[in-house]
């Protein structure tokens, strides 16, 4: 296993209730690394897994592929559950400067992960994988209403950021940008369109990474009506956070604009007035 000295590159997975998923994702992920064309070198390469106390057997399997020689940890949180905080979570206790967040449900290509990881550096601090990319069909395996969905959910982020696609959950950010971030919402849908906004990142600090979505192999989809709330309940937070200055000012402005007019028309002495 890699050192703690070593180690440069983070790879977060949050799961819940993803055995059957870990075990073909970590082989597939150390499998691209160590390609002979991999620009990120597979021993300098860890994979947290943060799991939400799943009890299927994650912990045990994590344990053997560690036996195996896999650079692999499992965090099992007891007390917390959700996606975003999970991320946080894996943000905060990686090692590497250089970290990504991934599915555990191999919809996220892991053999993406090298590049994904290389596209990182001081002057690009974000990357984005991207499903709106030249050549890429956007998430062709998906039926009708997934896809009506996850257009809608990016149009209505197209204000926030101008990444082509701030929905995307694999995504990665180097570690000095994430400790930028102040009062992130760990409750939140979306984790990559927090840290793209409460982080600061410019246009021109986001690289983008196309790929196609994979399909689901074990488990059942996240995705329920309930997500969908959280998710505009985040989007009006972030709305308000990014443009509440703006508000303010323009309030302050029509109030001070209507007492110029109104000081203008019935303030000032007529012409009549001054001419006797």
């Amino acid at each position: 296993m890699a050192s703690r000295q070593t180690t440069h590159y983070s790879v977060i997975v949050p799961a819940y209730r993803e055995n059957g998923n870990i075990r073909p994702l970590i082989t597939r992920i150390f499998a691209a690394l160590r390609r002979v064309d991999s620009p990120v070198p597979a021993e300098q390469t860890e994979v947290i897994i943060v799991d939400d106390n799943s009890r299927d057997g994650s912990a045990e399997t994590v344990q053997q592929l560690q036996q195996e020689g896999y650079n692999v940890r499992i965090i099992v949180r007891t007390t917390e559950r959700g996606l975003s905080s999970a991320v946080v979570r894996g943000f905060q206790e990686a090692q590497g400067d250089n970290m990504l967040c991934m599915d555990a449900d191999l919809q996220h290509p892991p053999e993406y992960v090298p590049s994904m990881l290389a596209a990182m550096s001081p002057s690009h601090t974000f990357v984005l994988g991207t499903r709106y990319g030249k050549g890429v069909e956007m998430d062709k395996d998906w039926p009708v209403h997934r896809r009506i969905i996850s257009a809608g959910a990016r149009v209505l982020a197209l204000p926030l950021t101008t990444a082509s696609d701030p929905m995307s959950g694999f995504f990665g950010i180097r570690k000095e940008a994430f400790l930028k971030a102040r009062n992130l919402n760990a409750g939140g849908f979306k984790i990559a369109l927090d840290l793209l906004i409460k982080s600061q990142i410019p246009p021109h600090a986001i690289a983008e990474v196309p790929f196609s979505f994979g399909v689901r192999a074990e488990g059942e989809s996240k995705l329920t009506g309930k997500v969908m709330i959280k998710y505009l309940e985040q989007l009006a937070e972030l709305y308000w956070y990014k443009f509440s200055s703006l508000l303010v000012f323009l309030v302050i402005f029509l109030i001070v604009a209507f007492f110029v007019l109104v000081r203008t028309w019935f303030g000032s002495p007529s012409l009549d007035s001054q001419q006797k």
